[in-house]
């Protein structure tokens, strides 16, 4: 039977929820506004896109047959350097294919299998793994949402677009893989005593979940986030209610939080005076501005509220996808990735990585870029 008192518990110890929802509650108060708004902040085709991707990558997790090409990618890597290495390296070509949502979904739950058969430092690999999929979706205009909003905005082809974001791809991608050296050792993979025995795998099931996860992910590029959606829980109650009995779904409800208190945020008439008041003429206050603005109401937000003020958006995009590191709020992909991890102290862990990476690739992206 399931425990419905377990998300009661999570919320309880769940800060940055409960900062998320006092602030939408804060906001509320303060600064009441009509259903429709909220409802446009709620942002619910991107809610039902990743309630969909939740519950079918969740679906391939319950196969087992992640667990088992686990087992085959540790027989074949020999440290946790080289794990390091393959597992970043895929996660930033899936991102560049998939976008860095979707991408998070395969990678982290595939490094949580690894973490169930090998000794791994397994947090450290599910940071860089966020890091990872920032820096590759940057090299495409649909690698992410603030690419494609700005990719739409900007006037140029896909190739075109493609060319202008590749140098900033290029440096976020080339000093993760230069920390990776320093941060993974080489110590040799080592089995658990207890993982001998190969996972019970449903066939079935990967297949029904990989099917309906090129489905969702086609939903979500032609605009059929919601019902799609719908059909993947209705499809869910039908034949896999286990699946379903195990989402994390206050992970949705963190996302639901974020975009409704930040976007909020984004409105209040000092926000928008003050942001109005930049001069965004100079890529200099376009670059600071779109990495800073990312720290405080992430990545996607800062796009949006900034779309109409800087003329250079392509420098614009440079900057919010360098933003996407730093502070977690930073990107979506980071509250995604550290969630299903879900393992005590892994954000301020996050931090201790990312915040040094965001100044290097900053101060890097702006010598190629502002010189």
């Amino acid at each position: 039977m399931p425990d419905f008192t377990a998300p009661l518990h999570r919320l309880r110890h769940d800060r940055l929820l409960q900062a998320l929802l006092l602030l939408v509650l804060a906001l509320a108060i303060l600064d009441p506004r009509t259903p429709v708004e909220y409802l446009r902040w709620l942002d619910l085709p991107t809610l039902a896109g990743l309630s969909g991707l939740l519950i079918l990558t969740q679906g391939v997790r319950e196969s087992g047959h992640v667990q088992r090409f686990a087992l085959h990618l540790v027989a074949r890597l020999h440290n946790v350097r080289a794990l390091a290495f393959a597992l970043v390296l895929l996660a930033a070509t899936l991102a560049t294919a998939l976008t860095n949502d979707v991408a998070l979904f395969l990678v982290v739950p595939l490094t949580l299998a690894i973490d169930r058969i090998a000794r791994i430092p397994r947090q450290r690999l599910v940071i860089f793994e966020a890091l990872a999929v920032n820096a590759g979706s940057t090299f495409s205009p649909i690698g992410n949402p603030q690419n494609l909003l700005l990719w739409q905005h900007s006037g140029l082809g896909f190739f075109g677009y493609a060319a202008a974001l590749a140098p900033t791809g290029a440096v976020l991608l080339g000093v993760l893989l230069a920390a990776c050296g320093f941060a993974f050792s080489a110590t040799p993979l080592r089995l658990h005593e207890d993982t001998a025995a190969a996972p019970c795998l449903d066939t079935p099931l990967l297949a029904g979940s990989l099917a309906l996860l090129v489905s969702m992910v086609l939903a979500l590029q032609w605009g059929y986030a919601i019902p799609a959606a719908l059909i993947v829980i209705a499809i869910g109650i039908l034949f896999f209610r286990r699946v379903l009995a195990s989402m994390d779904w206050l992970l949705l409800v963190t996302f639901a939080a974020m975009f409704v208190g930040l976007g909020h945020l984004a409105t209040l008439p000092f926000v928008q005076a003050h942001v109005g008041a930049l001069a965004w003429h100079d890529p200099r206050a376009t670059y600071a501005g779109g990495i800073l603005l990312s720290q405080l109401i992430s990545n996607v937000p800062a796009a949006v509220a900034l779309l109409h003020f800087a003329p250079n958006l392509t420098l614009l995009a440079a900057a919010v996808n360098v933003g996407g590191a730093g502070l977690m709020i930073g990107s979506l992909a980071n509250l995604i990735a550290l969630r299903l991890d879900g393992s005590r102290g892994i954000g301020w862990r996050f931090h201790a990585w990312s915040v040094p990476y965001l100044i290097a690739t900053a101060l890097i992206v702006a010598a190629v870029l502002l010189h």
